[in-house]
């Protein structure tokens, strides 16, 4: 027996088997350890390496900024500069300082003193030396005491007939009992929400002015002010947002300790929405507790047109809504594939290049279109970027099956035939935008403010945050300082009928009635 059994595994068909059996497995971790050595890779990249895509030579460290620009031959711009054809030009320094309010110190010298050392004669005005210096004022703080007078009728009060009380006019508080001003509300959601100074630093900021408040009741301001106020912004901008035809989303992450029957570690998400390159900018934000396809549904109820996403799938299935792929996540993925490749590999290198290329082709196509009308973009987009589409789609469906599936390259691949039909949808409208840059540039601040408030504390708090960026980042959006907007928001509103509409129309950041004061001033060239 043991005879006969050794001889059967002697045979040539039995070696062949065991043979094959092993090349397959070897080939199984091969294929493991590449797409290891491609995760490591990436990983170093993500950790080590440049965060863009697109390698800025002139980006400098934060720490040494100011040694790194400076030099001393360089010279400052100066106040005039005269061409060879001798005509005077505004310089650098004036146009700097144009729209910046401005202050004149004269210095004269003593009557007693305008008299020549050498004959003793009278001295007149000859000329003058202006220096120009930019003065800082930093925040203050001061108490402003509202002083209403009651007045009542003498000739009443001494002949015991009912007297009739008049009280003076004064505006309604921002808030009621409260020793918050507009200012000072408009203030601490600046602080937070633009320059991202969580409210413990701001609580130490104004002990600095010798004010006292807690972050807790900063907290009640900034709750309250949203809340009451800007929630009204809010909804009436959520009417105009769903009124146009082409919108952005977008979502991030948010922790909020204290949530019912939720542990303080869950993940919570900020939806943005906002509108395109068409109609006034708004951003708007939408907090919910999960990343579910619901609060988009639910939040898109009543929008009909196109949607820009990226390739996230919680947005399939919105009625009458067309999803429009993004392009820079697509091409983010073969520059990704390009990271991974060890520089062995230059089959799949090229073959990534490749790919990369037909990306590079579309959005040189839309830097030549950018300024052209929608009908023009349209027509150029048929005539220029049809082709390179039908020709990335062929070679998309040639390359799959010479690649590994689980490989950056094959990931890549895989992402851009699954998403072929929203990466297409550009195509449609002239108005449409080749990427999602525009939501993820709305969705960028939130981030920021995030890495230095790390948290919410309850979902009160995070709906009234979500309220206050839509706001101000809108009116950023607008052209409108924010810490001006907001206080003038938080005047006008207690003294208005919020319940007319029109009322709340003309308050929108983009309302022709907004004042000037309100306006960043024009950058100057």
């Amino acid at each position: 027996m043991k005879n006969t059994e050794q001889t059967s595994n002697d045979t040539i068909e039995f070696y062949i088997e065991r043979n094959e059996k092993l090349e397959m497995e070897k080939e199984e971790l091969e294929a493991k350890i590449k797409w290891y050595e491609e995760q490591f890779r990436l990983s170093q990249q993500r950790q080590f390496g440049s965060s863009s895509e697109k390698t800025n030579p002139d980006q400098l460290s934060l720490f040494n900024e100011a040694e790194a620009s400076a030099d001393s031959t360089v010279e400052e711009p100066t106040i005039e500069i005269i061409t060879y054809k001798r005509k005077k030009q505004r310089g650098q320094r004036d146009g700097k300082l144009e729209n910046l309010p401005s202050e004149t110190i004269e210095y004269r010298l003593p009557t007693g003193e305008q008299a020549c050392s050498c004959c003793g004669g009278e001295l007149h005005e000859m000329s003058t030396e202006v220096r120009r210096e930019i003065e800082i004022i930093p925040a203050q703080a001061k108490v402003k005491k509202h002083v209403r007078y009651v007045y009542s009728c003498r000739h009443c009060e001494r002949n015991e007939i009912e007297t009739p009380i008049v009280t003076a006019i004064a505006p309604a508080p921002v808030y009621p009992g409260s020793l918050a001003s507009p200012s000072a509300m408009a203030y601490t959601m600046t602080q937070k929400y633009v320059e991202s100074m969580p409210l413990y630093r701001q609580e130490k900021h104004l002990e600095r002015f010798g004010l006292s408040i807690s972050r807790q009741t900063l907290a009640n301001w900034i709750v309250y002010g949203a809340n009451t106020w800007l929630n009204l912004i809010y909804d009436e901008m959520y009417v105009h947002l769903l009124r146009q035809d082409i919108v952005h989303a977008d979502e991030t992450t948010l922790q909020v300790l204290s949530e019912p029957e939720r542990p303080a570690t869950s993940t919570s998400y900020i939806w943005m929405y906002r509108t395109g390159r068409e109609g006034p900018p708004i951003i708007m934000y939408d907090y919910q507790q999960t990343r579910a396809s619901k609060h988009p549904r639910r939040f898109l109820e009543n929008f009909h047109g196109y949607l820009h996403v990226d390739g996230y799938a919680g947005y399939n299935g919105i009625a009458d809504v067309t999803l429009v792929g993004c392009w820079a996540h697509a091409r983010r993925k073969f520059t990704e594939a390009l990271k991974a490749l060890p520089e062995s590999a230059s089959t799949s290198a090229v073959k990534g290049k490749e790919g990369l290329a037909f990306c590079n082709q579309l959005f040189q196509i839309e830097r030549d279109l950018k300024d052209v009308s929608p009908v023009e973009r349209y027509e150029q987009r048929l005539e220029r970027s049809q082709p390179v589409l039908e020709a990335f789609s062929a070679w998309l469906r040639e390359q799959t099956p010479r690649v590994l599936p689980k490989s950056a390259l094959g990931q890549a691949i895989k992402y851009c035939r699954n998403q072929w039909d929203r990466l297409g949808s550009f195509m449609k409208d002239g108005r449409l935008e080749i990427d999602n840059n525009r939501g993820e540039r709305s969705i960028k601040p939130f981030v920021i403010g995030r890495k230095n408030w790390l948290f919410s504390n309850t979902a009160k708090g995070a709906k009234s945050s979500a309220i206050i960026y839509s706001v101000v980042e809108t009116a950023k959006e607008n052209g409108l300082n924010p810490f001006n907007y907001l206080s003038y928001l938080f005047e006008t509103l207690p003294n208005v009928d919020t319940t007319d509409k029109n009322n709340l129309v003309q308050l929108l950041p983009w309302s022709p009635t907004i004042p000037m004061e309100c306006r960043v001033p024009n950058k100057s060239k």
